[in-house]
């Protein structure tokens, strides 16, 4: 059994395989460089909030399968059947040794050790099918490994007093390599047997039952959050303790001889009431009085109170709201995660403690769930209150799109983007260069940088059923961010359309040739719209809204542009073989590119000539209408030196209405003259309107 190690290089990420025993060792000790010690130094002296970059230095550790690099990224070799439970934030080194003996009780672990942060202890317990057998297949294995994650924390979490993070299953799943000379392991641990699972499970088939946690400082883990809450205690206590030592005297002139020693102790009374640790309390008065030369005194002082007094943490100095404000943002914190997701315009959460990895829309269920928790646990909410909190600045802003873009690696240099491109067998010789620039398009539109313009050029795929077109679409996008992907758009509902302009990354406009005559005009419309102004259901004000959509498209038919103007806002390209949509893809590569080339200046418009190029490639794509067939029918252009006739667009159909037992009508005049200029007939301007320089044909 061999494991993977990642190790990312200046732009490269090295990838290694390695034998239990070589990783054992290697996390037993240490190099001289000293790695990990100094990523914990530095993480002491950061922000729980906060990205500690020390931690890139480490290579990242993949457990649950050996992976072979490949031309596209990597691929898996065999699948190993090894779960890693991460559990924590944890304390301190006490709580680290509980939990890896509590892990080791257990006869299914195979490994227990301190993770790199050393706040956390990493399990890892193996599984196999009845006939100990493992799958193969990635898409098994996947499904297999899906269960089995649940399975495990099902197992380990009633043995465990604190919490195993949930981390959505992934076979990709890694942890940075850590330190530690006590690591646990049991080569012939006892394997989980776990027959194999015919589909991805439920996300909601576990939920921890959660206890009351009556107060934020229950347990003093070191976090902002923590500090935060103290902070507010100690400073009501503050107050408190200046109303009962300080008396008003001339319209509220305090007392400026009030002892010493009595003001100490009736503030550490209140602390403690409070439910303030000791130290915090001699920390924060010592600071707030300027005492360091009296810090034994005042040490001594808080011991004895803390000592002499029952009752700690029932009756803070908070206000009756302080207080609620308080319990309510130290439970929402404790049982949920949300983030106002401002490509869809509205909240999302999910569940701590389930295997919920995935944000969802909140609802009037969800608000009158989450009233029902709060109540459960003694915290008097209403919904009303849940929505008051949930639809404030409490909670973060998150922008999906950005987000993916922004935490990508360094791209190593090699084009992804042409080489997307060329999977599709075609016969255009500029499709490659022609798509690479609109993907550079689609990218800058999602940064946001450019709200001038809209990206108002769409690929057109044409081929037959079966070649993978829209898989190929599909493909493009992420499966991080697939949910603002779609293929189904309906241009008759042009609130809607317009509206999918914010929600979606990328729209494909399948079957393209079932758009309408009648929806052509709107088409054309929403792909130049650069911004979309609009007013939101039961709102006043007009809202101005960013666009991120691009477009791309499929058919199956071939002659199936009207526009008679021109195709300049398509690149049509017929799909001659089956696209190769089984290579792997690696898209952190893939956007990374696109992303440096941004940023160095790579132009991601289109340029005059490209347009050319793209309008005499659409030209085999284009109906040919009846007026046009017509028109050669009985007409031929003719240069300005030639003898001829100049005719209005009116005198040549009239013309032909004589000639021609087809009807036609005189609706189409307006745009019989674009399909002229289109075929460049040679024009001028007069009183009457443009007439053409034409010659009949006998």
């Amino acid at each position: 059994m061999k494991i993977t190690q990642l190790r990312d290089k200046d732009k490269t990420t090295a990838l290694t395989t390695m034998d239990m025993e070589t990783w054992i060792e290697k996390t037993r000790t240490e190099t001289k460089m000293q790695p990990v010690s100094a990523f914990r130094e530095v993480l002491r002296y950061s922000l729980p909030d906060s990205r500690c970059y020390e931690a890139d230095k480490l290579p990242k550790i993949l457990p649950a399968a050996e992976f072979r690099r490949t031309e596209g990224g990597k691929q898996l070799k065999s699948y190993n059947g090894i779960v890693e439970l991460t559990v924590g934030p944890l304390s301190g080194r006490s709580e680290v040794s509980l939990v890896k003996q509590l892990a080791w009780e257990q006869p299914q672990t195979y490994c227990a050790f301190t993770g790199s942060s050393g706040r956390t202890v990493k399990i890892w317990t193996r599984f196999t099918r009845p006939d100990s057998s493992l799958p193969q297949k990635r898409e098994e294995a996947e499904i297999f490994h899906a269960h089995a994650y649940r399975l495990a924390v099902k197992c380990y979490q009633p043995q465990i007093p604190f919490n195993i993070l949930s981390k959505e299953p992934a076979l990709e799943q890694y942890s940075r390599l850590s330190y530690d000379p006590e690591l646990m392991y049991r080569p012939d641990s006892v394997p989980f047997y776990l027959s194999q699972p015919g589909g991805m499970p439920e996300e909601l088939s576990y939920r921890e039952v959660v206890h009351s946690e009556k107060s934020p400082l229950t347990r003093a883990v070191p976090g902002y959050d923590t500090e935060r809450a103290i902070f507010m205690l100690f400073e009501a206590a503050l107050r408190k303790t200046h109303e009962e030592i300080y008396r008003a005297e001339d319209e509220g002139a305090l007392q400026r001889d009030a002892d010493f020693q009595a003001v100490v102790t009736q503030l550490a009374v209140n602390c403690f009431h409070s439910g303030i640790p000791e130290e915090e309390t001699v920390k924060r008065t010592i600071f707030h009085y300027y005492l360091h030369r009296e810090e034994t005194l005042i040490r001594q002082l808080v011991k004895n109170v803390y000592s002499e007094q029952e009752g700690f943490g029932k009756k803070n100095s908070l206000g009756k709201e302080q207080f609620l404000s308080l319990q309510t943002e130290e439970f929402m914190k404790r049982r949920y995660e949300f983030r106002y997701n401002t490509q869809v315009g509205e909240v999302e959460y999910r569940e701590r403690n389930s295997f919920r990895f995935y944000f969802n829309a909140i609802d009037k269920r969800v608000l009158n769930s989450i009233a029902l928790d709060a109540q459960a646990e003694g915290i008097p909410l209403w919904d009303r209150d849940i929505s008051r909190y949930i639809y404030s600045n409490r909670i973060p802003v998150f922008n999906p799109l950005e987000d993916f873009l922004y935490h990508l690696t360094a791209w190593d240099g090699k084009d992804r983007i042409r080489g997307l491109a060329q999977t599709v067998p075609c016969n255009n010789k500029h499709w490659v260069e022609l798509f690479h620039r609109w993907f550079l398009n689609m990218v800058v539109h999602w940064r946001g940088t450019d709200k001038k313009y809209a990206n108002n050029v769409s690929p057109l795929l044409v081929g037959v059923q079966g070649c993978r077109k829209s898989t190929f679409c599909r493909s493009i996008i992420p499966p991080a961010i697939r949910a603002y992907y779609t293929d189904s758009i309906d241009f008759s509902q042009k609130r809607d359309a317009e509206v999918y302009l914010n929600r979606f990354a990328l729209i494909n406009i399948d079957e393209f040739d079932q758009i309408s005559a009648t929806q052509q005009g709107f088409l054309k419309h929403i792909l130049q719209k650069p911004i979309i102004n609009m007013r939101k259901r039961y709102g006043n004000a007009v809202l101005e809204m960013r666009r991120y959509a691009s477009f791309i498209a499929t058919s199956n038919q071939k002659d199936l542009l009207t526009d008679p103007s021109g195709s300049r806002r398509f690149i049509c390209i017929e799909v001659s073989g089956t696209i190769d949509t089984n290579k792997a893809i690696d898209y952190d590569q893939l956007y990374a590119q696109a992303m440096y080339e941004l940023d160095h200046g790579e132009r991601y418009w289109f340029d005059q000539a490209e347009e050319r190029i793209m309008m005499e490639n659409n030209r085999e794509f284009e109906q040919v209408s009846l007026e046009e067939q017509l028109f050669y029918r009985y007409f031929r252009p003719v240069k300005e030196e030639e003898d001829g006739e100049w005719l209005s667009p009116a005198e040549i159909l009239e013309d032909i209405k004589k000639n021609s037992a087809i009807p036609l009508s005189n609706k189409r005049v307006s745009v019989f003259g674009r399909i002229l200029r289109k075929h460049e007939i040679p024009s001028r301007r007069v009183r009457s309107g443009t007439v053409y320089h034409v010659a009949r044909l006998s």
